[in-house]
């Protein structure tokens, strides 16, 4: 199993995730673990390792010694560390367990660098600020918009505060603001949704002959 590289070719998007409050919690846990494993928690990864069969043998004799919640801990974290970002594992995962985005997630400046289509930033500013105030900026500029967003997500400028928020494709299950293509999470949980109908049609018969 590999660990998912988190990589990204925007620097302000990969250090805002590299900082987030969920990665920060997410390492807590991982240290956690380390320590039941008997590795140091400087590790960057509990999954890995070189390949060594010694150290594959301990892991394994370590496991054996751990209560079954400990174990679930284990695999608890190696599953975080090598969900594959933007996969449909993440989103029948996260839908399953019912993940609250606006716990772990809040927009930074990365976000607002990497939002630049104006037909989202309107429907962003209908969602944050209501249809009245995103009608009458409908012809602004980008960045305009965006200003207005910052303002009621941080209660600025005499904005009304806006908490809780995190835009309709982060959260579970996703949704797009338009009707055009590419949103990946939207693509990757309408693969969970084909699955799971597919599943329902094979199980179908059996409940029937049953």
């Amino acid at each position: 199993m590999t660990p998912e590289p988190q990589t990204c070719r925007n620097e302000a998007a990969r250090e805002s995730v590299e900082t987030c409050r969920a990665e920060a919690a997410f390492d807590r846990k991982r240290r956690t673990v380390l320590a039941l494993l008997g590795f140091s928690g400087e590790e960057p990864t509990v999954t890995g390792g070189n390949g060594d069969a010694y150290g594959l043998a301990d892991v394994f004799l370590t496991l054996l010694d751990l209560s079954d919640r400990a174990v679930m801990e284990v695999i608890t974290v190696v599953m975080g560390e090598t969900l594959e970002s933007g996969s449909a594992a993440v989103e029948a995962v996260g839908s399953e367990i019912g993940i609250d985005m606006s716990r772990y997630w809040q927009a930074d400046e990365a976000f607002f660098d990497l939002v630049r289509d104006k037909q989202v930033l309107s429907a962003l500013v209908a969602e944050v600020a209501g249809e009245e105030v995103a009608s009458a900026n409908a012809k602004e500029a980008g960045k305009v918009l965006k200003g207005i967003l910052r303002d009621h997500l941080t209660g600025s400028n005499g904005r009304t505060l806006v908490e809780g928020w995190v835009p309709k494709w982060m959260a579970f299950p996703p949704a797009a603001y338009t009707e055009r293509q590419g949103v990946g999470t939207v693509a990757a949980h309408g693969r969970v949704v084909a699955a799971r109908a597919e599943r329902v049609a094979r199980q179908q018969p059996e409940r029937e002959a049953a």
